[in-house]
């Protein structure tokens, strides 16, 4: 009889402790947020107890768990909290009661692209899940710059798009929409403003309409340029202009070493006929006194 006493007490706690015990889910996929925008992160306790009693932590898994956002005792303890996320994130109070312990995070940067883990605890009990983000950014308009002429005679154009997230596609495109090789291509990524993007082709026709396009999923921006022959007609005239430089030049430096050579040669020629002139007049002194 003993025995049987023990035993159900023994199956009485251990289903006392189970009765504690619960699970922490969270998004099945990762999320998708938009820059500038806010969003959910899901995380719930199930079955669906309170949570209003346990402490719920958010933290970034890919920065060394540091604190998203801290809830303890009843409030946010956010003494630790990363700077980037100061006022910018809160759980639902109200749905605490219900084991809703989601994250909403509000004015989404591409810095908060990363993975994040709700950590739930209570007294007997604890688990956590992980919500993947991934943060996309639509960047500025592509602008073209012209960056002069080769020695070929052809004009180097340069297009270039900052803030995507994640890196988008860029081409050039022909007046026929022939997509063109570009010549050089530079990407760069910084964690606050996105991907900046910028290639660079050398175009031999005038009167033709140039397109630069970026691309990333459904979102797409085109500027266009138009070469018109008054550019490479301003280049010829450039090089002309430059031909007659040099040539005026040279003519320059030649009449100047003809001026400073003739203008030696004089002096030379007067300083000789000074030298004769003293030594003539010696010579006279010289008879003059050989003769007294």
């Amino acid at each position: 009889m003993k025995f049987i006493c023990v035993t159900l007490l023994i199956i009485s706690g251990i289903a006392d402790s189970r009765a504690d015990n619960f699970d922490v889910v969270g998004p099945a996929v990762p999320l998708m947020a938009v820059s500038g925008e806010d969003v959910i992160l899901p995380c719930s306790v199930k079955p669906s107890i309170s949570a209003v009693n346990m402490r719920v932590e958010w933290s970034r898994l890919d920065q060394r768990g540091s604190v998203v956002h801290l809830y303890e005792d009843h409030e946010d303890r956010n003494t630790d909290q990363l700077p980037s996320y100061r006022g910018r994130t809160r759980l639902f109070k109200d749905e605490l009661e219900n084991g809703n312990t989601s994250l909403k995070l509000s004015r989404v940067q591409t810095s908060d692209e990363g993975i994040y883990k709700c950590f739930v605890q209570s007294e007997s009990w604890y688990d956590d899940t992980t919500a993947a983000v991934r943060v996309e950014a639509v960047g500025s308009a592509p602008v073209i710059t012209v960056d002069g002429f080769d020695g070929s005679g052809g004009l180097h154009l340069q297009c270039e798009s900052k803030g995507w997230n994640p890196e988008p596609d860029l081409v050039w495109l022909d007046s026929e929409g022939v997509t063109l090789t570009s010549e050089s291509t530079d990407t760069h990524r910084d964690d606050t403003d996105g991907f900046s993007v910028k290639h660079a082709i050398t175009v031999y026709n005038s009167d033709t309409k140039y397109h630069c396009r970026v691309k990333l999923r459904h979102h797409m921006l085109e500027t266009e340029i138009i070469i018109s022959s008054k550019m490479f007609n301003s280049r010829k005239t450039l090089m002309i202009l430059n031909s007659v430089a040099v040539v005026l030049s040279v003519i320059a430096g030649i009449l100047i070493a003809v001026f400073f050579h003739k203008k030696i040669g004089n002096i030379f020629i007067i300083r000789s006929c000074a030298s004769l002139r003293l030594l003539l007049q010696n010579t006279q002194m010289w008879l003059d006194r050989s003769k007294s």
